[in-house]
Parts: C-alpha cells; structure tokens; sequence
C-alpha cells in the first residue's frame, strides 16, 4: 500500500527538523547568546523578514504567545503578500529598498537586527544586510546555505553585488532548505509541492528564543513573556507590561 502524501509530509519534515537540530546547536547557542545579551541590557530585538513568505518568520517571533516581548518585527508593507504577491516579489528585488527599511526603523550600532529569508539572495534582504553591517549593528540570519549557494549569479531575483546572506551576518542559523523549497514528487506532475521553509525557519527561532531565555533566567533575570490572550488571565498579564514597550515597538 502506497504511503500517503500527508504522511510523507511529516516524515519529511521531522527528518528535515532533526537534521537541523543535530547540526545547528552550536549556531543555535550563539543566536540565543546575542539575543539575551540584548534583552539583558533592556534593548530590543529587530526581526526583518524581506520576502513574501520569509515575513512569516518576523510574525513568528512577535506578539507570540511564549515568546520575548522585547522583539520588534519590521513588517514594512512593501514585501507583506498582503499588499500584492506580484508586488511583494518586485519590490524585494529593487536594489535600495532594504536600506530604506533599516534607516526608518533606526537601527544603531550594537543593535541586533535577525534577518529571515529562505533563500537569501533577494536585494531587500543584502541591502539590509549590508546597511546594518554599516552601522555597525550585529545580524542573525535564518536562511538556506545551501538555496543561495546554488543559485546562479544571474539569477533575477539576486541583488546586484551578487551577495548571499550568509556571507555577511555575524551569526548564520542554516535552514538547509533544498533548491525550489517543496519536498514531495506527485506521480505524473513535473513540479514539486508541500514547501518546507516555514517550519525550518519558525524551529530555528523558537528554539534560540527557547534557549536565550533560558540563559536569562540562569542569570536570575525574569524577562517579559507574552501570554495568549485567548488564555485565562492572559490580557491582565500582558498589560503589566504594556507601558514599557508601547511607543518604543513600532508596530505594537
């Protein structure tokens, strides 16, 4: 009896998920280094998801149940799918716009800033990159080694430089997606389906948030934590701490 698609799926994923947690624990430690290093000094964390679906991993960290208060998602509307898909991928692909993000949200030397992009090759993601490390801002980047380093240097969607992500981070957390993202083969259809990136991606950041606030609290330092506010009590625990982030969030 063929095994079915769904199935496949998830053995697919759990075999992708485990490779990653076997081989990104060193780089998964130092991400969660720098983000509780940030947290520690009361600073925030920047989250920048230049690309259609990479903004998912931006969204994943903020305003999430469990996770840091402290982080900032940079959801510009120019490459949110919200605004249009078509209108999403050229504007990822316009040489400067990246640099235009970083300067509204102003990020200064000794910010953190993660860089989410699933393959990291797009020109909002490198013009981000490359203005952050003018400003002398540490980066995290959750991308695909493996993506961007066999994908031609003519590729349309690449930034001029010809630039990978994963060059110019301090800190690269490897997604290892494979070259085109879906993972299952249908008898009879020539493209693949099923995509694999949001789950690489939402792992990689839940666990190194996972692990910086573990070093937090080591440290005996209790830091903001979002509660579901679908949760009992989760809108009166939230709203102790409000005050302390509203207006310094952009997008709170």
């Amino acid at each position: 009896m063929k095994t079915p698609l769904m199935t496949e799926y998830l053995q697919g994923i759990i075999r992708h998920l485990e490779k990653i947690h076997k081989e990104e624990q060193h780089a998964i430690t130092e991400a969660a280094k720098l983000v509780a290093q940030q947290v520690k000094q009361d600073k925030l964390v920047f989250a920048y998801g230049p690309g259609g679906h990479s903004n998912l991993g931006s969204q994943e960290l903020f305003f999430r149940a469990g996770g840091l208060m402290h982080i900032s998602a940079m959801l510009d509307e120019g490459t949110l799918l919200s605004g249009g898909a078509l209108r999403s991928m050229a504007i990822e692909r316009t040489p400067g716009y990246g640099k235009i993000v970083i300067e509204d949200y102003g990020l200064v030397k000794d910010d953190l800033l993660i860089i989410v992009n699933a393959y990291g090759i797009n020109a909002a993601t490198i013009d981000a990159a490359l203005e952050a490390k003018l400003r002398g801002v540490k980066t995290i980047g959750v991308t695909s080694v493996e993506h961007a380093s066999s994908t031609p240097a003519d590729h349309p969607a690449r930034h001029p430089s010809k630039q990978n992500l994963h060059e110019l981070v301090d800190v690269v957390l490897d997604s290892k997606v494979g070259v085109g993202d879906a993972i299952l083969q249908i008898s009879g259809l020539e493209q693949k389906v099923a995509a694999i990136s949001t789950f690489a991606n939402a792992y990689l950041l839940n666990a190194m948030t996972a692990e910086a606030i573990a070093l937090l609290v080591a440290e005996g330092i209790q830091p903001p934590i979002w509660m579901s506010g679908n949760a009992s009590g989760g809108d009166e625990w939230n709203a102790q701490f409000i005050d302390r982030f509203k207006g310094k969030i952009k997008k709170l």
